[in-house]
């Protein structure tokens, strides 16, 4: 894209303000410091105009919006019923413990069917004690919420240096101890004799 201004407000590789100068003489400035003319400010008047490495710029634009992209946490949702076994419920609280152990936000909620809406409590009750058993790993944002036929909590991982798992063991590298043999993963094989 050109440059349609006459005059242009130049800024240096290093950032200082050069002044207001004709475009040609702004863009044989920028062709001695072998780089690019790059218009950062149409809508000023004059226009400001940086002269950068602009395959550069652009790369560095890409990288901030992927980096963006890649931090983003998502948010993953662990579904219980009132009635739910308790093997059912420690199978889905160490899932939810996984996800925060990745970074990752939990929504717990808890779907009442027919005449459990009577037993509103019974719900809660379950959703505390999910809560007390994540709490190693993650913190509610607000309180248990009722809305409709569903009780909603939404969980945010703590720090990793603060998060205790209880079902799920990390996986930490180490190193065996001085002088003794390093382990094998398969037992000696059996001799045929």
């Amino acid at each position: 894209m050109r440059i349609k201004s006459p005059q242009v407000r130049v800024i240096s590789p290093e950032g200082t303000q050069l002044g207001i100068m004709d475009t040609p003489k702004a863009i044989a400035l920028a062709l001695q410091f072998n780089l690019d003319l790059v218009e950062v400010a149409a809508a000023a008047t004059p226009p400001v105009c940086r002269i950068m490495d602009f395959g550069k710029y652009v790369y560095e634009e890409q990288k901030k919006t992927s980096h963006v992209k890649s931090t983003a946490s998502k948010i993953k949702e662990i579904e219980f019923t009132v009635r739910i076994e308790k093997g059912d419920f420690l199978t889905k609280v160490r899932h939810a413990e996984e996800f925060l152990e990745h970074g990752n936000k939990v929504k717990l909620r808890l779907k009442f069917r027919g005449r459990e809406m009577a037993h509103t409590e019974m719900g809660f009750d379950l959703m505390k004690k999910a809560l007390t058993e994540l709490e190693g790993m993650g913190h509610p944002d607000s309180p248990p919420k009722l809305t409709g036929k569903q009780i909603n909590v939404m969980l945010s991982a703590l720090p990793v240096n603060k998060r205790k798992p209880k079902f799920h063991v990390r996986e930490t590298p180490h190193a065996p101890a001085h002088g003794s043999a390093p382990t094998t993963a398969h037992p000696p094989a059996a001799s045929a004799s």
